[in-house]
């Protein structure tokens, strides 16, 4: 997750109050003008003498920034920037900036060298783009691989503790969690998005499965769902893989009766992938058909095609090792 600074000197009133609601991480404006800006919300607010902005022109700015770097200040590349210089900041520090005017721009400085800046400070210029610019650095995580697997068997599994995930944010159609017994076989688990005659939507809800199953998280983690809890980020997914962050607001644990869900993935050396996941026995838990419907685990039946990820196995405390493993 890249930082997302608003530069804006010249100072601008409105366009500090777009750039906070936005959720910017934080603020360059002029001096006189840090206590006023510091005031309006509990946000990084930073003088623009104390984060100058250079231009690389030649080779010797280069080297200046470098120096700066390594001497633990903290330097704006003003826009104009080229990629080999910025490849070369990058090599000496990890606290490497870059002014930017557009969403195309700050994909371009997130993704140099596959690492990408530490963050980008949006000028004035680019204010009509900013709160893309925020959404893709701060919330996308790229996209997800995911398969078709075909629904092997449904079955009661009696009672056990679920984990509803109330997040701060509102879900569609197609979103929702992934989620599985084994971090190598994970289902998506649709957000409670669709209404009935019953129950009411609840789009900020995944009702995400039993308290032992695992969830992929931002950052190539997983954890197990009983480890949430309020102000955790957590990662969405929607059936096309692409991917976004939502806090958790709340955390419910409830006994409830349950089903247990197997499915298969067949590869394309015709080896067969199994996984399983325990949901609650109710008709507004859904998985996620290929096409991005929705599909109800009271109507779910064998044959039926639905979207998991499939992943190696191995995981220490949420992060990825190499490890012989087998979870079933």
């Amino acid at each position: 997750m890249k930082k997302v600074l608003f530069r804006c000197v010249p100072y601008d009133k409105d366009a500090v109050t777009l750039a906070l609601e936005s959720g910017v991480d934080g603020l360059v404006v002029p001096a006189g003008h840090v206590q006023e800006v510091a005031s309006l919300a509990r946000c990084t607010v930073v003088a623009d003498e104390d984060m100058p902005c250079i231009l690389l022109q030649e080779k010797a700015d280069e080297e200046n920034v470098a120096r700066m770097l390594q001497q633990g200040r903290s330097v704006i590349l003003a826009r104009g920037w080229e990629i080999i210089p910025v490849e070369n900041l990058l090599a000496v520090s990890d606290n490497v900036v870059a002014e930017v005017a557009s969403l195309e721009e700050a994909r371009l400085a997130a993704g140099i060298l596959e690492r990408g800046v530490s963050a980008v400070a949006v000028s004035a210029l680019g204010v009509e783009e900013l709160k893309d610019i925020v959404k893709e650095l701060k919330l996308s995580q790229g996209t997800l691989e995911l398969v078709p697997a075909t629904v092997t068997a449904v079955s009661a599994a009696g009672l056990g503790h679920r984990v509803c995930v109330d997040t701060m944010s509102l879900m569609r159609t197609g979103q929702g969690m992934l989620v599985g017994n084994s971090s190598a076989f994970t289902f998506l688990v649709n957000a409670e998005t669709e209404h009935n005659e019953y129950v009411a939507a609840r789009p900020f809800r995944v009702n995400a499965g039993a308290v032992h199953a695992y969830a992929v998280m931002p950052g190539d983690r997983t954890t197990y769902l009983e480890e949430l809890s309020a102000g955790t980020e957590v990662l969405v997914v929607d059936h096309t893989g692409a991917t976004g962050i939502a806090t958790v607001g709340r955390v419910k644990v409830e006994v409830r009766p349950m089903l247990l869900v197997r499915a298969r993935v067949q590869g394309p050396d015709g080896q067969c992938t199994e996984g399983a996941v325990f949901l609650q026995n109710a008709e507004t838990i859904r998985l996620v058909r290929t096409d991005g419907t929705p599909v109800s685990v009271v109507a779910l039946k064998e044959g039926d095609e639905i979207l998991v990820r499939t992943d190696a196995a191995g995981r220490h405390f949420g992060m990825r090792i190499s490890e012989e493993i087998r979870e079933e």
